[in-house]
């Protein structure tokens, strides 16, 4: 049986791939991977950032890119755009912000490919790649075509999350992606500094489910609506200083051993 993975290539210019997922939708991965994407830069590793997602990409509005497009050189490699020191790229930069992409497969394939060979990513120590939701065509195709470092899951507390972040947890397994841990967001919600805090959602297994499987929980983050004031915006808290206690400060420093 031929190996799925031997067609495997590192991507020019780009010396780690770190994977985020969830396996569902609306759990805040896109921004957990922005800021995480942010807190690696400031702990000095050259950092790029791809959105993944070709059917809901975030990155313009996370960024404050809307409307904005990547030049082309002569050699017609694309030019990611950089902001806050970040290399990025996204297909939402590439076309109109309502234009819907309807797609089958080898269309997704072909655009996941034009990322990783068409785009002149530049001496980066990692490039994080917010995946889509699930666990379909572009995560698998990510897995074999590229060499990938690590894998995070960006999960809720609720059961309800957990189902879903276990199938995107077993894909990196059956993928041979190293699960690097698990970040819990909008884990919980506190009024003011000084209140207690209250859980948004019920509590589940999660906490049982990743000791059983020997992997780190790396983070709780609340639901803080600064964070969510800052996507808005095109300022991700990391830059507009929202990042409270300097959580995703800390969530970067706990994988950046692999990515030296």
């Amino acid at each position: 049986m031929a190996n799925p993975f031997e067609n495997q290539a590192p991507i020019p210019g780009v010396k780690h791939v770190l994977l985020v997922g969830s396996g569902k939708g609306g759990v805040g991965k896109s921004t957990v991977s922005a800021n995480l994407a942010l807190g690696l830069k400031h702990k000095g590793l050259n950092v790029g950032l791809l959105d993944a997602d070709l059917y809901g990409p975030s990155l313009p509005r996370l960024f404050g890119l809307m409307g904005q497009a990547p030049e082309v050189n002569e050699d017609q490699k694309i030019l990611p755009l950089v902001r806050y020191g970040v290399q990025l790229m996204s297909i939402g930069l590439l076309v109109e912000d309502d234009q819907a992409l309807i797609w089958r497969g080898p269309m997704l394939f072909k655009a996941i490919d034009q990322f990783f060979s068409d785009v002149l990513w530049q001496d980066l120590d990692v490039l994080v790649v917010d995946l889509p939701p699930g666990t379909g065509d572009i995560a698998l195709t990510i897995a074999q075509r590229v060499p990938v470092t690590g894998g995070i899951i960006v999960s809720t507390p609720q059961n309800m999350s957990l189902v879903d972040a276990k199938k995107a947890i077993d894909m990196f397994e059956k993928v041979n992606i190293p699960c690097l841990g698990l970040i819990e967001n909008m884990s919980y919600f506190k009024a003011s500094p000084d209140s207690e805090p209250v859980d948004l959602f019920p509590r589940g297994q999660m906490d049982t489910y990743l000791k059983e499987h020997n992997i780190p929980k790396l983070g709780a983050l609340p639901f803080d609506p600064k964070i969510a004031l800052s996507c808005e915006s095109g300022i991700p808290a990391v830059e507009a200083g929202c990042d409270e206690d300097q959580r995703f400060e800390k969530l970067s420093e706990a994988i950046l051993p692999k990515f030296l």
